[in-house]
Formats: structure tokens, sequence, C-alpha cells
């Protein structure tokens, strides 16, 4: 039996759009969706309406929570939180550990979110190197596909969409993955080997960026 995992970045973030948010931000390492992002999940939800998605697994920063809910919206299924996909943590880009909201704060705005999921990833630590990035997205991406057999959806970020891939695929070079805003990467397991068969799609999208930023 062959299993899929797609993988996802979020879409377009507020203080991409408005670089301004972030001076006055509660949460500056947490912004949430532009106007421009929403549109962007809504199409990821309805691109993969038909491809009989059993599991949404999202990094628990509201940029992929919003994103992962469109989708879920869009195949009726509850949302699973796993840190070990979440934004990597590089002191160069954070002052601190990224405050976020509350797992109680976000099931309040987002009600799909499965409070009886226990997470299966590693939980990513401040201050974190790109290395570790890599290794615990990659590791949580290979324990989420063991114990769940169905084609599944991780939704991340730019490093996590590239370490989420690099695990699955068991390499350590990082391949040419172009991890652009709401983008979309297929990988498929067949017979124990695993073979990326979309890379970057953003086919299912109106508007794309023409230079990809992860910070």
């Amino acid at each position: 039996m062959s299993q899929t995992v797609w993988i996802a970045r979020h879409g377009n973030r507020l203080d991409f759009v408005n670089p301004d948010w972030f001076l006055s931000a509660e949460r500056r390492y947490d912004p949430p969706l532009s106007d421009d992002g929403v549109i962007q999940a809504y199409q990821l939800g309805q691109r993969l309406k038909a491809e009989n998605i059993a599991h949404i697994f999202a990094s628990p920063f509201l940029r992929t929570v919003q994103t992962a809910n469109q989708v879920a919206e869009a195949l009726d299924l509850p949302i699973k939180l796993e840190p070990g996909l979440s934004e990597w943590l590089n002191p160069k880009w954070m002052e601190s550990n990224p405050e976020k909201l509350s797992l109680a704060q976000l099931h309040e705005q987002f009600p799909r979110i499965d409070l009886s999921h226990a997470p299966r990833g590693v939980a990513a630590e401040y201050p974190e190197t790109g290395e570790k990035a890599m290794q615990r997205s990659g590791e949580t991406a290979r324990r989420l596909a063991d114990e769940f057999p169905e084609s599944i959806l991780l939704v991340g970020h730019g490093a996590s969409v590239i370490g989420t891939t690099m695990g699955l695929l068991g390499v350590t070079t990082e391949p040419e993955i172009n991890a652009t805003l709401c983008c979309l990467v297929k990988i498929v397991r067949s017979d124990r080997e695993w073979v990326m068969e979309l890379n970057g799609d953003t086919s299912h999208l109106n508007q794309t960026e023409k230079v990809i930023r992860f910070h």
C-alpha cells in the first residue's frame, strides 16, 4: 500500500505586507496571515478537497493554524497541533523564545483544534540552530507518518517544509525545495521508499511571491 504525505507552508504573513506591524505587536514573532494570505489558505483547502486526507497536523503558530483551519473547513477535519512543525527558533530572527497564543486561546478561535491530541514530535527549543530545526521537523514527520498510515497533511513554515521533506526522504543534504508561501510538497511512500512527486507546487494560487522569504 502507498501512503501520501502532503506538506504545506502557511499563507502570506501580515508583517510581510506591513512591516510596521512588528513595532507595536503584542506577540511580535507570531504574526497572523495577511488578507491575501487568508485567500491563499482558502485556495489551498480547495486544492486538497479531493485528496482523501485523513489527518491535518499544524505548527502552533497563529499563521499556520489559520492556514490549517481553512483546509480543515474544506475537508471537514480536526486540526492536531504539533510543536515539532514549528518555525525555526533562530536567535538572529527572534530576540527571545516567541510568545504564542495558548492552546485554550487557539481553540477558542479555532474550535476544530483537537484538544485530545498529544504531540508525537520533537518540541522546538530556543535558541535553535538550523541543523537542529531540520532534525526535529524531520523526526516529527517520520513519527507522524509511521503512526498515521493514511494520507496526512503537515502545515508548517519555510524551514519546517524543508526539514520535514528531508526527514521523509532520508537525506542530509538540503534538496532544492521551493518552499514559497502556501506551497505544496507531495511525498509518496511505496514499498518503504519515499519519492517526492510535487516540489513547492503553487498552481492552486492566484497570487504567488516572486522572491522566497523565510523571515
